[in-house]
């Protein structure tokens, strides 16, 4: 199985992300990612996004305490709902939208499919550096490539 550290390297260090520690996941496979420097990075695949949501942490912490922050996390009631559909998630799989956010799908229940961590991963890096610099109602035509490595 592929490094998940290696993958997030690969996938998402384009925006200057050096992982050190995944400390968090749900179940769609946003992940919580401490950086070499100690900073801390949202993985949010749906979105195609990865950012700096904690300077050090105390600030992850306080995120905790965030109800938007936690909410947004946890994705509750679609999880719900992609158990019911879909059951139970085995080792290395995530739930996901097959149609991402970001390219207009909508997170509803019939946009749910399941797919691995770190294909999941991979693919959303690459999406998100290929959307990187284009705004909002740009017609795209996206290149999508298939690893066998998992």
């Amino acid at each position: 199985m592929t490094n998940l550290i290696e993958t997030i390297r690969a996938a998402w260090g384009w925006l200057g992300l050096d992982p050190s520690e995944v400390v968090g996941e749900n179940e769609f496979g946003n992940l919580m990612v401490k950086d070499m420097h100690g900073k801390y990075w949202r993985i949010c695949p749906e979105e195609a996004e990865c950012t700096v949501v904690a300077n050090n942490r105390a600030e992850l912490d306080g995120l905790a305490h965030d109800r938007n922050f936690l909410e947004d996390w946890s994705m509750r009631l679609l999880v719900e709902q992609a158990r019911d559909r879909l059951g139970s998630l085995p080792e290395g799989r995530k739930y996901c939208l097959a149609i991402p956010a970001v390219l207009g799908g909508n997170y509803d229940i019939a946009n749910v499919r399941t797919i691995s961590l770190i294909e999941l991963i991979s693919v959303s890096g690459d999406l998100a550096r290929q959307l990187q610099d284009l705004p909002d109602g740009t017609k795209i035509r996206l290149k999508v490539r298939h690893s066998q490595e998992e």
